[in-house]
């Protein structure tokens, strides 16, 4: 499974839903693109060793974006920017999900509902 940035962000908040999804999988994985976001996040020397560790102990599989994957995102782009609102960032990580055969979980499920060819597990934090 993939996990969006959203549900790591979640998992390293402490929530126990976010947890316990990402535990229940045995293949664990994320678009580069999400640790990007959670690294351009952190806001200490401290939260960066903390996010790194948070990858590395939980077996998080880092996918890195190739031609393929940026193709996909740029046809994701050309066909939902203007009507859905589909960003950059969001389009990279619905094409390595798309590119991996993986399904996307994701607490933002209405930003990827439209993609063809994309499974979705929508998710909603502290939900027991």
């Amino acid at each position: 499974m993939i996990f969006d940035t959203d549900i790591l962000i979640w998992f390293l908040r402490g929530d126990g839903a976010a947890a316990r999804l990402i535990e229940s999988q045995s293949d664990r994985a994320a678009s580069i693109v999400s640790a990007m976001e959670l690294l351009q996040g952190a806001r200490s020397r401290v939260e960066i060793k903390t996010i790194h560790q948070f990858i590395q102990q939980n077996g998080i599989r880092l996918i890195p974006v190739n031609e393929a994957i940026s193709h996909v995102a740029l046809s994701l782009i050309e066909a939902h920017a203007l009507g859905g609102g589909l960003r950059v960032a969001d389009a990279l990580i619905a094409a390595t999900a798309r590119a991996a055969a993986l399904p996307l979980a994701t607490g933002n499920a209405r930003h990827f509902k439209a993609i063809a060819g994309l499974e979705v597990k929508a998710f909603r934090p502290g939900a027991e």
